[in-house]
């Protein structure tokens, strides 16, 4: 019990205004005795609602504790005028990189919603033409053979020639091999 009151006094009597962001977000420190170490508590006071996504990068991580600083003003426009500037680089890229594709013909406007399927053609020309037009041959039987051999399954003799575990499918028979000894 002593330890909330401690907690609760605390917030009245001892706590510091560290500065305020671009949206009027308020933040505060305080010395807190915790389990006889003295730490730093850091919070934020909302200006509207409580909106965790209101608080800029740089807050969060002194609120983490991240940074033993607070971020400064100038620092914080400093950072702001570096974010307009990549953002400006990042169209301007975006702009360049459309006029190339405009220019060369071959790039395709991104679009968003239904996809078009694959373009097939060049997978359909690795195929020769037909000799019948277009109904396939028949297939004869020494190919039907040859297909046959293929697939057939290889037969593997039951006593392995190392002592390391081998082998897969039909050779796999569960308890039989013992590590070397």
């Amino acid at each position: 019990m002593s330890r909330l009151w401690a907690r609760f006094a605390g917030l009245f009597s001892s706590k510091s205004f560290i500065g305020v962001d671009k949206t009027g977000n308020k933040y505060f420190s305080r010395m807190e005795e915790i389990d006889g170490l003295v730490k730093e508590k850091r919070w934020v006071v909302f200006r509207r609602e409580e909106d965790p996504t209101s608080i800029p990068v740089e807050w969060i991580c002194w609120l983490n504790g991240q940074r033993k600083r607070a971020p400064t003003p100038e620092e914080m426009v400093e950072l702001e005028a570096r974010r307009e500037r990549v953002k400006l680089n990042v169209a301007l890229l975006k702009k360049e990189e459309e006029e190339k594709k405009a220019r060369e013909g071959t790039g395709r406007k991104v679009t968003i919603g239904k996809v078009d399927g694959p373009d097939l053609t060049s997978f359909v020309r690795q195929f020769p033409p037909d000799s019948k037009g277009g109904e396939p041959e028949e297939a004869s039987e020494e190919a039907d053979k040859s297909r046959a051999k293929e697939h057939e399954p290889e037969i593997v003799s039951a006593e392995p020639k190392t002592t390391e575990p081998s082998g897969s499918g039909s050779s796999f028979r569960p308890g039989t091999w013992q590590p070397p000894s």
